[in-house]
This record gives structure tokens, sequence and C-alpha cells, in this order.
């Protein structure tokens, strides 16, 4: 039983670990689901999966008396939960939150599974790791290097407006990258739009371009919106 329990909990961790190795990487890129979204997505599956693998654990009636399959009730409220954790994500312009909230309430409900058939040392394991994706992790991820990604709106009067060499010039000198970029002509030739998705490794470099901008005399109005999570 301690050999099992020790196996168990090499399992979570690993699923953690490996959840939290492709997290990282999303982060980096600016992706809204990041670090602790996968490492508890990852250890929420295989939790999951010691239900079946450690059956025989926790079902104790002889395979000879009944047949049974339980894990088809583990389904049914891991489909049903993914309704509830759809709910929690919000989508506002370009961001998106509440990616984290909807992994809790997903590995809260395969938590509620290990205490239904008394599966009760990994679900000590899960809370603990789980609680530590939610705290600790969330330190970790605001001290590791990531690219701040920005939906960056432009509208200039079209008469002393930068040129495109020029505008790419002056968000560059802020240290952004420049993707997407687009034009339009509105208010009958009178107003030239610009929008575009900048990247910067360095979050203040926005502050710094808006006041930039807000000193510029051809720009009506702009906007910069971070994209992540």
């Amino acid at each position: 039983m301690a050999t099992d329990n020790l196996e168990m909990l090499f399992r979570l961790v690993a699923g953690l670990i490996a959840g939290a190795a492709i997290g990282f990487e999303r982060s980096y890129h600016g992706r809204p689901a990041g670090f602790r979204t996968h490492a508890l997505v990852c250890m929420t599956s295989s939790l999951l999966m010691l239900v079946t693998a450690y059956e025989t654990h926790w079902m104790r009636i002889s395979g000879d008396l009944i047949r049974l399959d339980p894990t088809r009730m583990a389904q049914g409220i891991m489909t049903g939960i993914g309704f509830l954790g759809a709910g929690a994500i919000l989508r506002d312009g370009l961001s998106v939150r509440g990616l984290t909230t909807a992994a809790s309430i997903w590995i809260t409900a395969a938590i509620g599974i290990l205490a239904g058939i008394g599966f009760y040392f990994p679900l000590v394991v899960s809370v603990v790791l789980t609680l530590g994706v939610l705290s600790v992790f969330r330190q970790i991820e605001a001290r590791m290097p990531s690219l701040a990604y920005f939906h960056f709106e432009l509208r200039l009067t079209r008469s002393k407006a930068l040129n495109e060499a020029g505008l790419r010039a002056l968000v560059e000198s802020h240290g952004f990258s420049i993707a997407n970029f687009s034009y339009r002509l509105d208010a009958d030739g009178r107003v030239l739009r610009h929008d575009m998705v900048i990247r910067s490794s360095d979050r203040t470099s926005a502050g710094r371009l808006s006041e930039t901008l807000e000193r510029t005399e051809s720009v009506l109005e702009f906007r910069i919106a971070p994209t992540g999570d």
C-alpha cells in the first residue's frame, strides 16, 4: 500500500510538472491559457486516471458477483462540469479571462469524485498541489520572463500623419515589435486609422508609448489594450 501511495504521488507530481512545462511555453508567448491553467488541466487528467489504474484500492466487490464501470459516472460528471467551467470564461475584446478559474472548477470536480469513492490519499495530495498551483505558482508566474502582447489602435489626422516607416520606428523605439499592421481611411479621407498587435518583453513599454502619443500632435485617438489572461 505504501508503495502504491508513493506511485500515486509520483504520477500526480509528474502530471503537474508536465502541464507546468507546457504552460510556461504558452505564457511566454502571451497566450491566455498559460502556466497555472495547463498545470491544473494536466494534473486533473492524471488524477482521474488514478481512479481507473487503482480501482482495486476502492472497489471491494468481487468481479465474479457483479461487473461495474464506475468510470462512466466520472465521465458524466466531468462532461457536466465543462459547462460550468465554460461559464467562468469571459472574453473582453481580445482579452480572455477566467481560464484558471475554469481549470480550478474542473479539478475540484475531480477531487469530489475521489471523495465519493473514498480515495483519500490522492485526494489530500491533490488538494495540497492545487492550492500550491493557485498560490505559489501565481508568484512564480509573475516573476518569470514573458512577452506582453497588446492590441494597438491609432487614429491620426491624415494631413499631419506619420508615414508607415515613421510610425513603425516610433513604436519600435519603445521596445515593441509589430505584427498584423492594418490600414483604414475614415471620415471622408481625413482620418487615417491603423490597427496592429504589438509585443514587448517589458510591460512598462506601453506606458511610455502612451505618454509619447499623448504629446504627438497628429494623434486624434489611440488605445493600447493587453491581450493576455
